[in-house]
């Protein structure tokens, strides 16, 4: 049986430490504004955090662009002639292209080295849900999963990974196509805060709406409770774009609504959902009930 790797690309969310523990790797996509294009690499080094979210906050507006079929093919071959398969786990097709350009890519690989296996998932997920699912995958290897029995895993329970999350402000969604102008200005005037979902179909989907970020942080925490099980694998994060206090304050509200304290890994939006989501967006992210909400 022949060694696998497994890819992710930025939208996964997973830092430094976290890929390394893994033995994961990913691909980068990109992200531009005023004609300057940037690697959205997980690590930050071409724009901090500060800085992007920031530059937000003062009408810079950044736009993604997927991972292109090329960059994927020169990853492919690399680790096919190493004499690895390829597990690539990409960010929702419901969210980006880029899940298309991994399977044109593999594809022609795989003409070109049929001793090789590549396989691509959807995963319908984006953020740390997806770096949840990335996680699980390194796992079910160590175990000595084979490279199939993992990608079955995923498909079979990727639904499983929750996001629940919401927003500071609706400009950013607005900007992105997400909601009206209509509905960002009434929503800035009367502070509404949207609870937003993964749904089923991997779209992010406003579930339902509060009045103020107090109270999103506490409807956010009740639903997680409804949502979560206990499982002994586990993993809970709490994402943030530029808004640790915040963050702290969620963990609390989630240890709160469980009746417990869990393990909770705090960490940054990425560049590629901070473009659309904007500083200030809080989410949780867990394994739990499938998740059946259709949009």
């Amino acid at each position: 049986m022949r060694k696998f790797v497994i890819i992710s690309d930025t939208g996964c969310d997973l830092d430094k430490s976290l890929r390394e523990q893994y033995d994961v790797e990913y691909l980068p996509i990109h992200f531009s504004s005023d004609g300057q294009e940037y690697e959205a690499d997980l690590d930050w080094n071409s724009m901090p955090a500060k800085e992007f979210y920031d530059r937000m906050r003062n009408g810079t507006r950044f736009v993604t662009s997927q991972i292109n079929v090329e960059t994927y093919k020169e990853a492919y071959r690399n680790y096919v002639k190493s004499g690895y398969d390829v597990l690539s786990i990409s960010s929702s097709s419901a969210l980006s292209a880029t899940i298309k350009s991994s399977q044109a890519a593999a594809e022609e690989v795989m003409r070109e080295f049929p001793e090789g296996k590549i396989i691509c998932v959807d995963s319908l997920r984006g953020c740390h849900a997806l770096g949840i699912l990335v996680i699980r995958a390194s796992e079910l290897r160590a175990e000595g999963k084979t490279i199939e029995e993992t990608a079955d895993w995923l498909n079979e329970n990727k639904l499983r990974s929750n996001m629940i999350g919401s927003v500071e402000s609706l400009v950013y969604l607005k900007r992105a196509g997400r909601v009206s102008a209509t509905s960002a200005f009434f929503g800035g005037l009367l502070n509404i805060k949207p609870i937003v979902i993964a749904d089923a179909k991997g779209r992010n989907f406003a579930f339902e709406k509060v009045k103020g970020r107090k109270k999103s942080l506490e409807r956010i925490a009740q639903l997680c409770k409804e949502a979560y099980v206990d499982d002994e694998h586990q993993h809970f994060f709490i994402s943030h774009a530029d808004c640790i206090e915040d963050a702290e304050a969620l963990k609390q509200e989630v240890f709160k609504a469980l009746g417990k304290e869990i393990d909770i890994h705090i960490g940054i939006v990425g560049s590629c959902v901070g473009s659309a989501v904007g500083p200030g967006m809080i989410s949780v992210h867990f394994l739990g009930k499938k998740v059946t909400v259709n949009e």
